[in-house]
C-alpha cells in the first residue's frame, strides 16, 4: 500500500503510521457501516487532506468504495475477495478431511488433498484407510509434479507460465516408469485436463500407484487435487480407469462445499 506522505513526515516511522491509519480507517468503515472523509478525519484525528489521501488509496486498491450519491464511503468487495481467500483456505482443510474420511471408507486406501506450492505437490490432509498397512505419512512433504498423480492434476489446470517452467526444466527420474520426457508429460497434461483425472503406475516409487483428480474454488479454479494411493497390487494399472470417476466425484463434492457450483 502506497500512502503520500508529506516531506518532512516521510521515513519508515511515517510509513508504518499510515498503514495502521488506513487498518484504521477499514475499522472505522467496517463498524459505522458508511463514512465521510471529515468524518473519518475526525475519529483519526488527523487533517481531512490526510483522510482523503489515505481513503484514495484504498479505494484504488478497491477495498472502500464512494456512494455517489452521498459522498461518502463503504467497504469494497475488495475486501470480498481477501475475505473469500481466507475462508477458502480455512475451509479448504476443514472440508478436505471430511473427503477423506468419506473416501478412505470407500476404497480402503490412501487419501490425500494437495496444493501446488512452489513448484511441488504439497499434501496437506492425508486419512489412511481400512487396507492400509504403511504408516507413511505424506503431510507437508512436497512431492515432484511430473511423478505424482496429484502433481500431474495440479500441472494441468495450472496457469500457463506455471506449466511452461516445470516442463521446460530438467524432470527427474525416481523409477523407470518416470516421465522424463516434455513432450510425452505435455501429452499426459492435455489428456487429463479433458478427462478429469490423472494416474501414475509405479512413477515416484516401486509398486505405488495413484489416482487424482481437481478440486475447485468458488471461481473454478483448480487449488488442490484429492488423490488416492495404494500398492500396486491393489491398486492395479488396469483398475485405475475404473477409479477415476469415482475420484471425480469425490473431488467435485468437496469443489461444492467449498462453494463451486459449476
Amino acid at each position: 500500500m502506497s500512502v503520500e506522505v508529506p516531506s518532512g513526515e516521510r521515513g519508515p516511522a511515517a510509513l508504518v503510521q499510515s498503514v495502521d491509519r488506513a487498518l484504521e480507517v477499514l475499522e472505522i468503515l467496517a463498524g459505522r457501516g458508511e463514512a465521510g472523509v471529515t468524518e473519518i478525519a475526525a475519529e483519526l484525528g488527523v487533517h481531512k487532506s490526510t483522510a482523503f489521501r489515505l481513503v484514495a488509496v484504498l479505494e484504488g486498491r478497491g477495498l472502500v468504495e464512494q456512494l455517489a450519491d452521498r459522498g461518502k464511503y463503504r467497504l469494497g468487495f475488495g475486501i470480498v475477495r481477501l475475505a473469500g481467500a481466507t475462508v477458502a483456505q480455512l475451509d479448504l482443510a476443514q472440508e478436505g478431511r471430511r473427503a477423506c474420511e468419506e473416501l478412505a471408507a470407500d476404497v480402503g486406501e490412501t487419501v490425500n488433498v494437495a496444493i501446488l506450492d512452489g513448484g511441488r505437490a504439497v499434501n496437506v490432509t492425508q486419512v489412511r484407510g481400512g487396507a492400509t498397512i504403511s504408516t507413511h505419512n505424506w503431510v507437508g512433504r512436497g512431492t515432484p509434479l511430473h511423478a505424482t498423480s496429484s502433481g500431474k492434476v495440479l500441472l494441468a489446470y495450472a496457469a500457463v507460465p506455471v506449466r511452461k517452467e516445470a516442463l521446460s526444466g530438467p524432470l527427474e527420474r525416481f523409477t523407470e516408469a518416470t516421465v522424463t520426457d516434455p513432450d510425452v508429460l505435455e501429452r499426459q497434461l492435455s489428456e487429463i485436463a479433458v478427462r478429469g483425472w490423472g494416474a501414475t503406475v509405479e512413477e515416484l516409487e516401486i509398486g505405488l500407484n495413484a489416482v487424482a483428480a481437481p478440486v475447485r474454488d468458488p471461481d473454478g479454479r483448480v487449488i488442490a487435487a484429492v488423490s488416492v494411493s495404494g500398492p500396486s497390487f491393489r491398486l492395479a494399472p488396469e483398475s485405475l480407469a475404473g477409479l477415476g470417476p469415482r475420484l471425480v466425484a469425490a473431488a467435485d463434492e468437496l469443489s461444492r462445499r467449498l462453494g463451486y457450483f459449476g
